[in-house]
């Protein structure tokens, strides 16, 4: 995510580098042909004026539809969060509340609450791995047990298999006396709100904008870029001028690309670019809220780099 104000025109280039490069072209080579006399073809302004209209109206839709997927991402996850804590404080007050029963053990019971929290913080890093198509399994290591990590590392969808897993050393928690009566109920509601959540994220990551928006924007682009330099020409042969129609030409030409790339980037939000939401920096959050609430070391807090927040 770029929380910072102003932007490095290197990387804003890279983005927009093809089309550029085909506005420059196409205006060089029109420019050319009028100055040596190859072709005095133009084109009246008002034929580019149309097309202009209407690559702005498939711009414009495609650019809300994607901050719309953009911060239904980041809204989910916010979700995340305060249900990951929601769902610790269930799980220590509910252990810690049935310390008066004669079958109460303190060990154990610390041991279910710690589990149960690490299993929720490597839940959320396997799904931001899961969404990301990351290959770093490895991270997990340290929340999870080795039978459980080997489990997990087996499963295809692994944030949905560590549900399971915590499902599971819930009812195992029913049945030792570490939690009793309708605990469960409370903790399984929050089990199915994270769940939804994934299930969101990834339905986001699985259904792309409408490929008929991308393909058609993408072609009146190109289609605007190539006949721009057309309907410049002649009036800048009027004003003596000519070759001033090609910055003119490719500002503008830049302008339309740009902005047609602010959607094209935003409405994938989770390809760990830094566009996307930051779902390491939210990680980050919840690991740190979580280990607070059990007592542990918390980690460092993720911290901006460069003015991006991963």
């Amino acid at each position: 995510m770029i929380i910072k104000r102003n932007f490095n025109p290197i990387k804003v280039a890279g983005y927009v580098k093809t089309e550029v490069t085909f506005a420059i072209l196409a205006t060089v080579m029109v420019a050319a042909m009028h100055r040596f006399g190859v072709s005095r073809l133009s084109i009246p302004f008002s034929i580019s004026a149309i097309l202009g209209s209407a690559l702005a109206i498939f711009i414009a839709f495609r650019n809300n539809t994607a901050y719309s997927r953009w911060w239904e991402a980041r809204t989910m996850w916010g979700g995340i969060i305060n249900s990951s804590r929601v769902f610790a404080r269930l799980i220590i007050t509910f252990a810690d509340s049935h310390a008066h029963q004669p079958n109460y053990v303190r060990e154990r019971s610390e041991d279910f609450k710690r589990t149960l929290v690490n299993m929720t913080i490597a839940w959320a890093h396997a799904l931001r791995m899961h969404l990301r198509k990351q290959d770093e399994w490895d991270t997990l290591k340290e929340y999870l047990t080795e039978n459980d990590y080997k489990a997990v590392l087996a499963a295809d969808n692994k944030p949905n298999y560590l549900h399971l897993l915590a499902g599971r050393k819930i009812y195992e928690a029913m049945t030792n006396g570490t939690l009793a009566g309708f605990d469960s109920f409370q903790l399984e509601g929050q089990l199915l709100a994270l769940a939804n959540y994934q299930g969101g994220c990834e339905r986001i990551k699985n259904t792309p904008l409408l490929r008929q928006y991308d393909f058609f924007t993408r072609t009146f682009l190109y289609t605007f870029v190539l006949l721009l330099p057309f309907s410049l020409i002649g009036d800048f042969i009027k004003m003596n001028n000519e070759l001033l129609m090609i910055p003119v030409s490719i500002v503008i030409s830049t302008v339309f690309a740009i902005i047609g790339k602010v959607g094209e980037v935003n409405e994938d939000p989770f390809e760990n670019r830094i566009t996307d939401v930051p779902l390491t920096a939210i990680c980050n959050t919840i690991e740190r809220d979580l280990k607070q609430m059990t007592g542990d070391t918390m980690p460092k807090k993720t911290e901006p780099i460069e003015g991006y927040l991963y």
